[in-house]
């Protein structure tokens, strides 16, 4: 299995780019909500996203009704609204890290139907928001200790040293 990662309409290629790198380098699912503030060809996504696209395992929903009628979830909605910090939620094989668009995040609906799912990073209160690509980091990361990185190379090896 591998962690699922699900962005709601992603209004900024970079972000994307910079997200299904992530995905990448840590065997994640890619879930695209649309519409998209993008096209897939975007150069700039593809910058971002360097030569992994063709790699990653990537699905696309015309709408968030039609994810949700297609994924079960767990789900964990990530949201500077929710009360529950991310690092206190549990976090399983599989589950659904779900994060909004860059303007206005999750619609406020989809958080009502499911506050008890809903996790925050802690910052600053005078701040609006992380960036997407980060704020998908640091869930994803978190959700990768509580698994103890399975299947990740947690050690890296030196190939070469020169003094000279």
């Amino acid at each position: 299995m591998a962690m699922n990662i699900v962005l709601v309409e992603p209004e900024i290629p970079q972000n994307t780019g910079n997200i299904a790198r992530t995905c990448r380098a840590t065997g994640s699912v890619l879930h695209i909500v649309k519409p998209m503030g993008f096209t897939v060809d975007d150069k700039k996504l593809k910058r971002a996203g360097l030569d992994y696209w063709h790699e990653l395992d990537i699905r696309y929903y015309e709408n968030l009704q039609s994810f949700l009628n297609v994924c079960k979830g767990p789900f964990h909605f990530c949201s500077t609204k929710a009360k529950k910090r991310h690092s206190d939620a549990q976090y399983r094989d599989g589950d659904y890290l779900v994060f909004g668009k860059e303007t206005k995040g999750l619609p406020e609906r989809l958080l009502h139907d499911h506050y008890d799912e809903c996790v925050r990073i802690p910052m600053l209160p005078d701040i609006r928001s992380l960036n997407l690509s980060n704020a998908v980091a640091i869930v994803l990361y978190e959700a990768l200790r509580q698994l103890d990185y399975d299947k990740m190379e947690s050690q890296g090896h030196l190939t070469q040293y020169n003094d000279e």
